[in-house]
């Protein structure tokens, strides 16, 4: 991360916040006048100069405004960004929205709408696979140099099939090892365990895990990642916030971003990606990984069932969100909905 002088963080932080507010370009006039700047139109100019040089702000044509970059954005979130407290009445809002007396899954289903109303962007939540429902075995199955069958049963009996593509062909003696390892690591912990420790192992560097483990888990991690047919793991809401905003509105990228929230595999990864971390996660643009999320940022916190994370709450929005109150509005939610299923009230 860069190094700014203090005047260079100040003007940094009031680009950056005029351009959340409006959404156009700022320049050295306007920052001065509505900034309440003390610097000379020249000076501000210098050091919006100093500051597309360091890659924080560009110019989107030939006017003389900037726009922050994505690296901008990153640093005004890690460096000059002040969270703000929701006020007593907002945190009354939300906690009225999570009654003792709901059922857990619709409760935990309500919660995207609920964010998408507050935050006026798409809210999303990653639903908790089975309750209960222990690892029992995995077993891979070659249909042919490209295809494998995995079958992965449950400790409650309950079996599941998908027809895997891996990286390269494999053996049926080492796709019997492969099953054979990971059993043996695995077997006998919840399947949210497993997934939780997949996604954790695939983010590691795996240089030092066994070849045939490191297969396992990587055609493992496929099945997890597609959900059984029939159930929804996922919830978005509010998606047709997201038409407000102009720099989202170029129809390739409205056809991406939507595409992703109706097929839902990135987002879900992505918010599994969430949950071996803690407390909210910020992914701005190109960080998401996905090419359908880089004009968005996407804020998330995982919640908890007794101390156990189980899923992830989030909300999608342009770049340019207001990150103060959009933090704060996430963090909440998590913990009230944490609260609510481990106690049967907010906490």
């Amino acid at each position: 991360m860069v190094s700014l002088t203090p005047r260079a963080e100040r003007l940094l932080k009031a680009l950056i916040e005029q351009y959340i507010a409006d959404g156009l370009p700022v320049g050295s006039r306007t920052l001065v006048k509505q900034a309440g700047l003390e610097f000379s139109p020249a000076t501000v100019r210098n050091i919006m100069s100093d500051l597309e040089e360091l890659g924080l702000i560009r110019s989107p044509h030939t006017s003389a405004g900037r726009v922050p970059t994505e690296r901008g954005y990153r640093f005004f979130v890690n460096t000059l960004l002040a969270v703000k407290p929701l006020n007593t009445e907002d945190v009354a809002s939300l906690e009225d929205r999570f009654l003792a007396d709901q059922d857990p899954q619709q409760l935990i289903e309500s919660v995207s709408g609920l964010l998408s109303q507050v935050t006026r962007l798409a809210g999303i939540v990653r639903v908790p696979r089975r309750a209960g429902a222990g690892f029992l075995q995995l077993d891979f199955l070659r249909l042919s140099a490209s295809r494998v069958l995995v079958i992965l049963v449950t400790q409650d009996g309950q079996v599941m099939n998908r027809v895997i593509h891996p990286k390269r062909p494999y053996s049926p003696a080492e796709l019997q090892q492969a099953a054979n390892v990971f059993n043996s690591a695995y077997a006998g912990r919840s399947l949210e365990e497993v997934r939780r420790s997949l996604v954790a192992a695939l983010q590691r560097d795996s240089e030092d895990m066994q070849n045939i483990l490191r297969s396992a888990v990587e055609m493992a991690h496929q099945v997890f990642a597609g959900e059984e047919r029939g159930e929804s793991p996922l919830f978005v809401s509010g998606e047709s916030n997201l038409f407000a905003f102009p720099e989202l509105s170029n129809t390739e990228k409205l056809r991406r971003l939507f595409d992703a929230f109706t097929a839902k595999q990135d987002l879900l990864h992505l918010l599994d990606q969430s949950m071996v971390s803690q407390g909210v996660q910020i992914f701005i643009g190109a960080e998401s990984g996905y090419e359908a999320l880089e004009s968005c940022s996407v804020v998330t916190a995982p919640y908890e069932v007794d101390g156990q994370i189980v899923g992830t709450v989030g909300v999608i929005g342009p770049k340019r969100m207001s990150y103060d109150r959009v933090i704060s509005i996430v963090d909440v939610t998590a913990r009230l909905l944490s609260g609510a299923l481990s106690h049967g009230q907010p906490s």
